[in-house]
């Protein structure tokens, strides 16, 4: 438990009203004064109180805490949405132009894969075991553009305009959301490693394979 003192002039809040102030049912707010969340005192006939300068920065901190974790699943829409924008420009690209449709379903196939994984590590505290399977993303990629005799110069350049299309999506975040700028730099440093395994996948593929 996190009590403290009561110093003068604090204005103080039974549980039921400091519920009401933070938007919850009394049994929450009571779980996260157990667990350590929230500081409060207890009077002589142990009723707990809460502080309102205590309510205002838990209600801070609790507003960013939900924002932090809803950020991979905003990034995500904002990435859908700008692929479909972006989808007449890609069709112009020679590397996606000379694919039949079964080819077509296979890359779509590995781009979905790569969403997941993407959102699995955007979303994970460390996700460093997630990084080969990254790479193992990009060794299949490279194996199928094998298969329809692409040179590695444009696999890249088919793996470098979807990288461009992912990192436009977090930059275009803070004109759709209140995303602060601390944790977007965050989400775009993790998915620019992310997408870096993705390419020495490809990369080391294509070499042990003789075809570089």
């Amino acid at each position: 438990m996190r009590k403290r003192a009561a110093p003068e002039g604090e204005h103080w809040l039974s549980l039921r009203a400091a519920a009401q102030r933070l938007g919850v049912h009394p049994v929450t707010l009571r779980r996260w004064a157990d667990s350590g969340q929230i500081a409060y005192m207890l009077t002589a006939g142990g009723h707990r109180r809460f502080a309102e300068s205590e309510l205002e920065r838990f209600a801070r901190a609790h507003t960013m805490r939900q924002a932090r974790t809803a950020l991979p699943t905003l990034w995500a829409e904002q990435a859908l949405s700008h692929a479909r924008e972006q989808l007449d420009t890609a069709r112009s690209e020679q590397w996606l132009a000379s694919l039949d449709e079964k080819r077509r379903e296979q890359y779509r196939q590995i781009g979905q894969r790569l969403m997941g994984l993407t959102l699995q590590y955007l979303s994970a505290d460390d996700g460093e075991h997630l990084l080969e399977e990254a790479r193992q993303i990009g060794r299949d990629y490279a194996e199928a553009s094998l298969r329809i005799g692409l040179p590695l110069s444009e696999a890249l350049q088919a793996a470098i305009y979807f990288r461009d299309r992912m990192l436009e999506a977090s930059l275009a975040l803070t004109e759709r959301a209140p995303v602060r700028a601390g944790d977007n730099a965050r989400l775009i440093l993790r998915l620019n490693a992310l997408l870096n395994a993705v390419q020495m996948g490809v990369v080391m593929h294509y070499q042990a394979q003789g075809r570089t």
